[in-house]
């Protein structure tokens, strides 16, 4: 295995920045971070050994401007750069950028990530490698690229409903349900249309729609030397509006036979390709047990921690450590990593908990639940301004416990302890799911929070009233400053003496 780099640059921001500087200080390289000007007090700044101011100009001119994060690598020393996921994670472009300017690439090549980012390119090489592919508009020898009238005459033949897909989307963009033929046209321009603006590639294709279907994803490593393997499943079908929000490992709905024959299908997936590095292969899986390959995210996905927990592993620090030339480890290449009890992941989103839109504002209070089993990987805290420019995840909650039923009790008491004031959050739609008798009888699928009964908007609770009256009466509050002055009273209810009724 090569040296370790002295210094690694976090092409990143939010949790996942957090998450990467912590281990890499652990394994005793200096975290080096970035920042766009107007977001220099943003969560992660204050975790990083040191940081680099990328300019002004918002996200498209500076956490995806790949020439400022060379600079930025450059003017720190670093020599190598962990771009995380999100932005430009999955850019075969700064990939071999990267490369080209002599850094360490802590991802995998740059040709896996173009496969795979094209998602027409990517069905039709799992198709050649015998991976089960759902169908779609590119099957049984179709053009790669069909015009409009052909994807209308395809969308027939497939049968409706139907989803229009874009070639480069990803986390729920660039996609839309069609239920009739005659919305499919206007389907099919607006989708060029968003994946032109999101992805610069305006092709699309249309997949076949599963009423009741689950997504299972398989965490999949390779190394140089051509040995790939799988870390098991994460289950994903707590969704809304197509993008994941709660997460458990292992799987249900897998028994030992479905299991081995998924991971073995991931396997050939990542082979195909030639991937090293992390990645995760992702499957639908429809009510008769069929499974079919629906994507592959070439990065490290949000949901990582559960698999880390039921395996007691780092999965950032075997991304560093295979770029730098190590073999995958002999426990995982012989079979020998078997996951311990029950995880699940919940992301605590900026957002209305009921029409899903992001909220800002700035976190007044944040207090984060503790105990056996309770890990949180924060990208917010006390304090923290949050706006609209980013991703609204503030946080993942991740729970491990010796079995799903005690997981998901320990999910809601650790959800009910979490105190979050000053932003809206998604917290009443996570507490929903665990309690839905659906989700903990593990009989779900992917439009399990849409087939929840209408929430109530919670109130904050009577104690959360009392202690920002008393945290602004003392000026020990940032609603101080706004609060009125006190008025004199003599009224024993003003009393914080101690006095109490019929002491």
């Amino acid at each position: 295995m090569d040296a370790l780099p002295r210094r690694l640059l976090i092409a990143n921001r939010g949790e996942i920045a957090v998450r990467i500087a912590r281990t890499a200080r652990e394994m005793g390289i200096e975290p080096v971070g970035v920042f766009e000007s107007s977001d220099a007090g943003g969560f992660h700044v204050g975790h990083m050994a040191r940081s680099v101011d990328l300019g002004p100009g918002g996200p498209a001119e500076t956490y995806l401007s790949i020439p400022k994060l060379l600079k930025a690598a450059e003017s720190s020393e670093a020599t190598a750069i962990h771009p995380g996921y999100g932005f430009l994670s999955e850019n075969a472009e700064f990939a071999r950028a990267v490369a080209g300017a002599g850094l360490l690439w802590i991802g995998p090549p740059p040709d896996a990530i173009q496969k795979m980012g094209d998602k027409l390119q990517a069905r039709r090489r799992m198709r050649d490698a015998g991976v089960p592919v759902v169908p779609g508009s590119d099957g049984g020898g179709a053009a790669i690229d069909p015009s409009d009238e052909e994807l209308l005459r395809r969308g027939s033949e497939i049968g409706f409903p139907l989803f229009v897909k874009a070639s480069g989307g990803g986390g729920g963009k660039g996609m839309a349900r069609v239920d009739r033929a005659e919305d499919l046209p206007a389907a099919l321009e607006e989708t060029h249309r968003v994946a032109l603006a999101a992805f610069a590639d305006g092709r699309v294709y249309l997949e076949k729609f599963f009423e009741s279907p689950r997504h299972v994803e398989f965490q999949i490593f390779g190394d140089r030397y051509g040995s790939v393997v799988h870390l098991f499943e994460r289950e994903c079908s707590a969704q809304r509006r197509h993008q994941k929000v709660l997460e458990e490992t292992p799987s249900v709905a897998l028994d030992p036979r479905l299991r081995e024959s998924m991971g073995r299908a991931a396997i050939e997936a990542a082979r195909a390709v030639g991937y090293v590095g992390a990645g995760t292969v992702e499957f639908l899986l429809d009510e008769r047990k069929n499974f079919y390959f629906l994507e592959m995210n070439t990065r490290l996905q949000v949901e990582h921690p559960i698999t880390e927990e039921t395996l007691g592993l780092d999965l950032v620090r075997a991304q560093i450590e295979i770029a730098l030339g190590a073999p995958l480890p002999p426990p995982w290449r012989g079979g020998k990593l078997l996951p311990q009890g029950h995880a699940i992941e919940l992301r605590l989103y900026a957002e209305d908990p009921d029409d899903f839109l992001p909220r800002s504002g700035r976190i007044l209070l944040w207090e984060e639940p503790a105990g056996p089993g309770v890990r949180v990987d924060a990208g917010a805290g006390m304090g923290t301004m949050i706006g609209l420019d980013y991703d609204p995840l503030l946080a993942k909650l991740v729970i491990s416990a010796p079995d799903r039923k005690s997981a998901i009790d320990r999910a809601r008491r650790a959800l009910s302890e979490w105190i979050v004031l000053g932003v809206e959050t998604n917290a009443p739609l996570l507490a929903a799911v665990l309690a839905s008798p659906e989700f903990r009888s593990g009989r779900y699928s992917t439009d399990v929070i849409r087939r929840l009964p209408p929430r109530a908007h919670a109130e904050p609770p009577d104690a959360a009233w009392i202690a920002a009256a008393l945290a602004a009466e003392d000026g020990a509050s940032p609603l101080a400053a706004a609060a009125p002055a006190p008025v004199a009273s003599r009224d024993p209810w003003d009393d914080r003496s101690g006095w109490r009724l019929g002491a």
